[in-house]
């Protein structure tokens, strides 16, 4: 028998992307759309497309409440659940990989998921997201940054369809100002939880809330549950970067050194800390900590890794340091990179230039 798919979503105020999400979306058997006050059409647009409408407004908004009541759309005769906001979209197809790969004994899917495009529109974080699901098995937990929690006792079993690309194109005008209260509600709520202790800290830094920050990363490194190393390594390179803005540069280099040592496999703390070396002008601990990171070739698909690890940047400020200690050859080797690269970057370019003059001068 053939699996049926259903799409599910929460919406306020997204007309400006309900034609993009539903042409991606319109593959599935269902889609559902749960609206928590729309004001400029939305609803109604959804409703005129065929979608499953309901429109219910909260007096206090959370995120796992409203999508809770979105699945109570969702119609009996699925099997597949896809969570998916309207600001992102499906490349077309997917639906057939997911069926094509879907077993009985499945119970959630993990896909591609690209969460950001940088100004050129390349790719930038891109991980593996997991917001597909079996039908009656899930609910929705936190406040914010809510999590899809199993509400049986039936084993999870887990699928990888990399195949499977989602995107977002994120609406940067609507304001998260929400986000903060709703993270310390969910600590308040889920103490002993490590993933939203982090995001909390993390919060606190965006604000400028540097030492609730240091507090609430420290505490989330000392949870029993904070065990996953990359996301341990990202709480210190955060703290970290609450050091460098009160000024304290010997706990800046102490924490980012914390957070190789954590996950020295990835290529972020070793780019904070070169970076470190770079503005304190220690050319020769920044180069040699570039190649270090250079050294790093798999790119692990996590929410944490970040485009300007793997983009031209390295390069051209390693380049930068082989010129400060005089070594001009190597300089010139090294923006070369830069420039395959970015090979419209003028500056670059003149850098290059200026480094041949340096180096037939000699």
């Amino acid at each position: 028998m053939d699996k049926k798919i259903c799409v599910y979503a929460i919406a306020k105020n997204e007309i400006k992307f309900v034609d993009r999400w539903y042409n991606s979306v319109k593959e599935a058997d269902y889609i559902c759309v749960l609206d928590t006050g729309s004001t400029d059409g939305t609803f109604e647009k959804l409703s005129s497309l065929g979608v499953i409408t309901k429109q219910k407004k909260y007096k206090n908004f959370r995120f796992d409440v409203a999508r809770n009541d979105s699945m109570k759309l969702i119609p009996d005769d699925t099997d597949i659940c896809v969570c998916i906001d309207l600001d992102e979209f499906f490349v077309s197809g997917w639906s057939t990989l997911l069926k094509q790969n879907w077993k009985e004994d499945t119970t959630r899917a993990r896909y591609r998921y690209t969460w950001n495009f940088n100004p050129d529109g390349t790719e930038g974080v891109v991980f593996m997201l997991d917001k597909i699901h079996k039908n009656k098995m899930y609910n929705w937990t936190h406040p914010v940054h809510e999590t899809l929690t199993n509400t049986t006792k039936d084993k999870e079993i887990f699928i990888e369809i990399p195949n499977i690309q989602l995107n977002h194109r994120a609406d940067n005008t609507k304001s998260r100002s929400n986000y903060l209260p709703l993270l310390e509600l969910s600590v308040k709520e889920y103490p002993s939880d490590d993933r939203n202790m982090h995001y909390l800290g993390r919060e606190y830094m965006f604000y400028g809330m540097y030492d609730d920050a240091i507090k609430t990363l420290k505490k989330h490194l000392e949870l029993p549950k904070a065990v996953w190393n990359l996301e341990r390594s990202a709480s210190l390179r955060y703290i970290a970067n609450c050091y460098k803005m009160k000024n304290d540069k010997i706990n800046q280099e102490k924490y980012l050194l914390l957070a190789i040592l954590e996950a020295n496999y990835t290529r972020e703390a070793y780019y904070d800390l070169a970076i470190f070396y770079f503005e304190n002008k220690e050319y020769l601990k920044s180069a040699y900590t570039f190649n270090e990171m250079l050294k790093i070739t798999n790119r692990t698909l996590n929410y944490m890794s970040a485009p300007h690890c793997w983009n031209f940047s390295a390069y051209d400020y390693l380049s930068l340091c082989y010129y400060e200690i005089g070594n001009y050859k190597k300089a010139i080797d090294t923006i070369n990179i830069a420039i395959l690269f970015n090979p419209k970057d003028n500056r670059l370019k003149e850098n290059k230039q200026y480094f041949i003059k340096k180096l037939n001068n000699l």
